[in-house]
């Protein structure tokens, strides 16, 4: 288990809003925020998390650009849902993420770094970090000049590279989710929520390749158990009881 240090009241009732479905409110305390061991199990590759979903289809279906549309619009227009549902998801746990109990924006043994439009490297708390990502994509999917909205209005040619960069900047605090907060994500019941929108997105950058496959490596065991096809419940037919030995195993990564 993580250290804790600096502890919080738990969790007090708060009406949690999110874009897919209804919140469950818990009392949770929170973690310290500090990096665990390299060699410390991750919850969120275990089974009973990884299982739970919001749909149970392939995800794949919903990425593939269909015929008719533009691939730009198509780019901009999923980019701009997923820059919504990100930051919205992020918000659900943004109380516990403070500059005390994360102190640098990390996701397993990776610390991120900001760097400014002048390209000065600053390491800065994850809340901080986070908030320049959410701030830096506001303004990119907000600029008509950069996404446009009125029709004959041309993408300009460095469109395909800052949907990159967004991306990758999506990409860390969807990481830094699991790292630092899925214990109060499970509190909160949104894992389920969370897995999907996860999923939802990896597949998604994958099919435009959107991500260099080395800037998400750090997720991989996340990212192959999601973005498989849910296995098919088994057949409604008596099972023998377990034996012993096989109860209470935990995959691991």
């Amino acid at each position: 288990m993580r250290p804790q240090k600096n502890p919080r009241p738990p969790l007090t009732a708060k009406m949690v809003i999110q874009a897919v479905g209804k919140v469950l409110r818990k009392s949770k305390t929170k973690p310290n925020g500090k990096k665990p061991p390299a060699e410390e199990k991750k919850q969120y590759v275990e089974p009973e998390f990884t299982k739970i979903r919001v749909v149970d289809f392939d995800l794949k279906e919903l990425v593939v650009l269909p015929r008719e549309i533009d691939l730009n619009e198509w780019l901009a227009s999923n980019t701009t849902t997923f820059f919504n549902l990100i930051n919205l998801q992020y918000s659900t746990i943004s109380e516990f993420c403070t500059g005390e109990t994360c102190q640098a924006m990390t996701a397993c043994s990776t610390i991120y770094y900001w760097y400014d439009e002048r390209g000065k490297k600053t390491k800065c708390t994850a809340p901080q970090y986070v908030d320049f990502v959410m701030s830096l994509c506001q303004k990119l999917v907000t600029d008509e000049e950069i996404f446009p909205t009125k029709y004959g209005k041309e993408f300009p040619n460095s469109f395909e590279s800052l949907v990159k960069k967004i991306c990758r900047y999506l990409f860390h605090v969807l990481a830094h989710l699991y790292w630092a907060h899925f214990k109060e994500t499970v509190a909160l019941d949104l894992h389920g929520h969370l897995n999907t929108l996860y999923a939802h997105f990896i597949v998604f950058v994958r099919e435009f390749n959107l991500i260099d496959p080395k800037e998400t490596c750090i997720m991989d065991d996340l990212s192959e158990i999601l973005c498989s096809p849910v296995p098919a419940p088994a057949p409604s037919v008596p099972a023998p009881a377990p034996s012993p030995s096989s109860q209470n195993h935990v995959t691991e990564r």
